[in-house]
């Protein structure tokens, strides 16, 4: 399940359920490619693809499959663009494995893949809850899969940027987590680099841990103090 990522950058979008990955994915992979100059492309999630199929939702020896088809659509995208934006990845399979199943041997794998990403951002438990489809269980799973997701990725020193907000303040959030990464990588003649540095003047690069809230300001203050800065 781990991916090379050789030929993309991936920034990967992971989050409880209606919290708007496809809603950011979409808005990133549109604002992307007018920011860095290259191509940009975004991957869907496969299991909601395979819910529609199947007209069901997987049992426990389904999972693995699915994570592995997710990972592998990433790695696709990857080889053939410079910036891949992931509408979740195996990482959510197997955090839902975990919580449904009790089988949290996909977690390791899945959560190793995020090395090979340019960025993970998760996406804030901030929205209100909406139906959509077979693979949604409702609201009450949402806070333990944040949880969970947290975990995860600090226990395999994987860091990430919580994005939070409504709307378009949710699309410039994330953007504000990417400008270091975006500056890195964008050329002179895109326009870009001035807009960037002044975005990362205003907020400082995101890429903080915390289990206690999703108040970005709160959470890169907690890293800052245990830094003693």
């Amino acid at each position: 399940m781990a991916s090379p990522v050789s030929a993309g950058r991936v920034i990967a979008l992971v989050g409880a359920e209606s919290t708007g990955k496809t809603t950011l994915a979409r808005a990133l992979a549109a604002q992307l490619p007018a920011l860095t100059g290259a191509p940009v492309t975004w991957v869907g999630e496969w299991l909601r693809e395979w819910c529609s199929r199947e007209g069901r939702t997987p049992r426990s020896d389904e999972q693995a499959a699915i994570a592995a088809e997710q990972q592998r659509r990433i790695d696709a995208a990857a080889a053939t663009h410079a910036w891949v934006v992931a509408d979740t990845t195996p990482l959510m399979t197997a955090v839902y494995s975990a919580l449904l199943f009790g089988d949290r041997s996909l977690l390791p794998l899945a959560a190793q893949a995020h090395r090979g990403y340019a960025a993970t951002l998760l996406t804030a438990v901030d929205l209100p809850w909406e139906a959509d489809g077979l693979q949604r269980d409702g609201e009450h799973v949402r806070a333990p899969v944040d949880r969970l997701v947290r975990e995860t990725l600090a226990a395999h020193g994987v860091g990430w940027s919580v994005v939070g907000g409504a709307g378009g303040a949710r699309v410039e959030a994330a953007l504000d987590a990417l400008a270091p990464l975006l500056r890195a990588h964008a050329g002179a003649a895109s326009g870009l680099f001035t807009r960037l540095a002044e975005r990362e003047a205003v907020h400082a690069a995101r890429a903080w841990v915390c289990s206690e809230c999703d108040v970005p300001d709160c959470e890169h203050a907690t890293r800052r103090r245990r830094r003693g800065t």
